[in-house]
């Protein structure tokens, strides 16, 4: 039994290093974070601006779309670093696969490119 506690040592060990860091920033945020703030420092601020409207207001929905189209190709590209080491190795499941992939995204794209998804009006 006392083996296996040893292997979780440095687990232990690691945990409270993490925990003694996280408890000693935050003791040291609030022993040396100014007390007293300038109030041009801690107004509200936006782009340059002095806030004008208020902070909740909705946001067009091509801001949300542009955001998802680009989660989903950069995905695409993420995708395809892992792939060429099995390609390297001569597996042509994986290089049929990966063009199977390849396949459904031009597909969505081309969707969107013909919905008019990507066009900024």
């Amino acid at each position: 039994m006392d083996a296996v506690l040893l292997e979780y040592l440095p687990v232990l060990i690691f945990f409270a290093i993490a925990l003694a860091m996280g408890i000693g920033f935050i003791v040291a945020a609030a022993v040396l974070a100014p007390s007293d703030p300038d109030p041009e420092k801690v107004s509200t601020y936006e782009c340059g601006f002095n806030a004008f409207e208020d902070a909740r207001m909705k946001f067009d929905v091509r801001f949300y779309l542009v955001a998802i189209l680009f989660i989903i190709f950069d995905l695409e590209v993420a995708f395809l670093f892992p792939w060429i080491f099995p390609i390297f190795e001569g597996n042509i499941f994986a290089f049929w696969s990966m063009m199977v992939f390849l396949g459904v995204l031009t597909v969505g794209f081309l969707y969107e490119w013909r919905k008019g998804a990507l066009d900024w009006e």
